[in-house]
């Protein structure tokens, strides 16, 4: 299963890596043959972390990870365009939805597929996973700093200016990525 990228790996509270699994995989494995504690890769969109198999040679390390990203074969298909990307699936909606959607211009793929674009331009970036992603990281990382309820409680209530000083203390890898996050994933917005 390929996964979204970029990565950032921490030893203990010091990065050690950043970009693609591959990119951090050598970082990992050498401080994993040195019995170092506390290793962590994570994804920085989702805050999720990544599972390494370290077992073996970094050849073989990164081996594993190739077969791993390797796009999956594609799957035939006899219905939907798919030259264009166009994918057939079952929706199952009720009469009255049907009648609607078939008195649309276009029909009812066209009527379903401007909605989903409407709803996608008209929805903001998911501020919901967004939060959990820099949260997930944040009570990794530093879930037993000083501040770290308080920082939380500022991050939540969108007080970036005292979520900023209250990182400030935290050790710099772990205060510069956790500021990172919130920066990029666009949970401060404009409000930075």
């Amino acid at each position: 299963m390929a996964r979204l990228g970029p990565f950032t790996a921490f030893v203990g509270k010091l990065r050690v890596a950043s970009g693609s699994l591959a990119d951090v995989a050598p970082a990992v494995k050498a401080a994993f043959d040195a019995d170092a504690t506390h290793l962590l890769v994570f994804e920085d969109a989702t805050g999720h972390t990544a599972e390494l198999d370290l077992r073996g040679e970094l050849a073989d390390v990164l081996a594993r990870l190739a077969a791993q990203e390797a796009p999956e074969p594609a799957k035939p298909t006899s219905r939907g365009r798919p030259k264009l990307g166009v994918i057939a699936r079952e929706v199952t909606l009720l009469p009255r939805h049907w009648e609607w959607l078939a008195a649309q211009p276009g029909g009812a793929s066209a009527a379903l597929r401007r909605l989903v674009e409407d709803a996608r331009r008209a929805a903001p970036a998911d501020s919901r996973q967004a939060q959990e992603a820099v949260h997930r990281v944040m009570f990794a990382l530093a879930g037993d700093l000083p501040d770290f309820e308080e920082a939380s409680r500022a991050f939540y209530a969108k007080d970036y200016a005292r979520f900023d000083d209250l990182t400030a203390s935290w050790p710099q890898d772990v205060g510069d990525y956790v500021r990172t996050l919130v920066r990029r994933v666009g949970v401060a917005g404009d409000q930075r």
